[in-house]
């Protein structure tokens, strides 16, 4: 165990999904709860990437049906529920015979999305991921494809914010680019208007006022820590928030390590699961283990998937989230093993500032077969740059004479301070 001490609707058409009918929510950019936010407790059922197909709605089906009992003891208890669901809804490949077109981010799809969402029996929130305006065959547009999205889910704006309970607010936002990405298509992209919203909320809901917020983006911000995917993600400039823009993709983390209200960051995207340390990350951690990370007051949490065919270790799992005045604990509803929950981490307010937050699980014999991402280190006034820094000589000059085998792990500070470096 590590502790750590921290400042800071039937659809129509093709397919019948047979849902019951689907809980309306009112449309405005910031909700209470349907009960009252005077309450300091809340709960809230967080889903990651459904990949919703049409023809295997199976798991989708008992993934919900072990959340509605969680829920429905949370709503007669205080009534301060909701379900977030962090986007990338729809499988993305064609769902009907003779045709080529992709399900993901078509009119069907957002139906079918909505209607499942929904059926949950209480109010609930999306944002969009790298999937969801992939709708190429029936719009011409982004614009067109986003208008659709935020029609069919009942939201105003591609972001959103819902005060669950007592100083406590939900905050969530949109990838808005597809056809028009400057590189992939599949880069997570928060656009400006959304970011000045973002830290505009920040300014108005301090942690010197009590405000305690919980992030919601399909990807995770640089710098979260989270365990991330060489091959698919980091190689391709699609693995965290605005990647390929450097000033925006910095401005996230920035944002934590200056609002410390930001108390957790959950995020999807990597269709990974939830047993490795990896998956939840502290603000900081032991001194031994390397430099501190200065992600702020934040939590930031990897959600898993729903369906067995989208997960890429196996497992299928989504979070739990349950809370009150004193702090907030981060669990695992595991559909592989009936919906049992495991309390992952716990997080204990200590002020406004500061918090403690304890793992409560160790890391399966499992986790050394997944890639774990390198994180070039500087070092700091505890630790030396890492061995596979390489320094400038004294006379200005860089040489690099390793013999470069699939093992060779190097990199340098280019003059203008950016980093390079070789990895397999």
């Amino acid at each position: 165990m590590k502790v750590a001490l921290f400042t800071a609707l039937p659809l129509a058409g093709a397919f019948s999904s047979g849902f019951p009918p689907s809980f309306s929510r009112p449309s405005s950019t910031t909700l209470k709860s349907t009960a009252t936010a005077a309450s300091d407790e809340f709960v809230v059922a967080c889903v990651g990437d459904l990949h919703m197909d049409p023809r295997k709605m199976e798991d989708y089906y008992t993934g919900r049906e072990q959340f509605i009992p969680i829920l429905e003891e949370a709503k007669a208890k205080h009534g301060n529920v909701a379900l977030c669901s962090l986007g990338d809804l729809g499988e993305s490949k064609p769902v009907k015979i003779d045709t080529t077109e992709l399900f993901a981010g078509t009119t069907a799809c957002h139906e079918l999305a909505a209607e499942f969402l929904g059926s949950f029996g209480v109010p609930y929130e999306v944002i969009g991921g790298n999937h969801d305006l992939e709708g190429l065959d029936e719009f011409a547009t982004d614009a067109e494809n986003l208008e659709l999205f935020l029609r069919a889910h009942g939201k105003p704006t591609p972001h959103f914010s819902r005060q669950i309970a007592e100083k406590t607010l939900l905050v969530g936002m949109t990838s808005t680019l597809f056809r028009d990405a400057q590189y992939t298509s599949h880069e997570v992209t928060v656009d400006v208007a959304q970011m000045e919203w973002f830290e505009q909320t920040l300014i108005d809901h301090s942690a010197d006022d009590g405000w305690r917020i919980f992030v919601f983006t399909h990807a995770p911000p640089n710098g979260s820590g989270l365990r991330v995917l060489q091959e698919n993600h980091v190689v391709n400039g699609c693995c965290w928030l605005n990647h390929s823009n450097d000033k925006q993709c910095r401005k996230f983390i920035e944002l934590v390590r200056e609002h410390r209200c930001i108390k957790a960051w959950f995020s999807g995207h990597f269709h990974l699961g939830q047993d490795y340390q990896d998956s939840i990350t502290f603000p900081t951690i032991d001194p031994k283990d390397g430099p501190y990370p200065n992600r702020g007051s934040c939590i930031f949490v990897q959600t898993s998937v729903m369906r067995g065919g989208t997960s890429r270790d196996g497992r299928q799992q989504s979070r739990l989230i349950r809370g009150n005045k004193d702090g907030f604990e981060i669990c695992t509803v595991d559909h592989q093993k009936e919906g049992a929950i495991r309390v992952d981490a716990t997080i204990t307010y200590s002020g406004c500032n500061n918090e403690v937050a304890v793992y409560n699980h160790k890391e399966t014999d499992e986790d050394s077969k997944l890639f774990k991402v390198y994180e070039p280190s500087r070092g700091d006034a505890l630790h030396e740059p890492d061995p596979g820094y390489i320094p400038y000589k004294e006379d200005g000059r860089l040489v690099v004479d390793e013999l470069c085998t699939k093992e060779t792990r190097v990199w340098w500070n280019m003059a203008c301070g950016r980093v390079l470096g070789m990895l397999n």
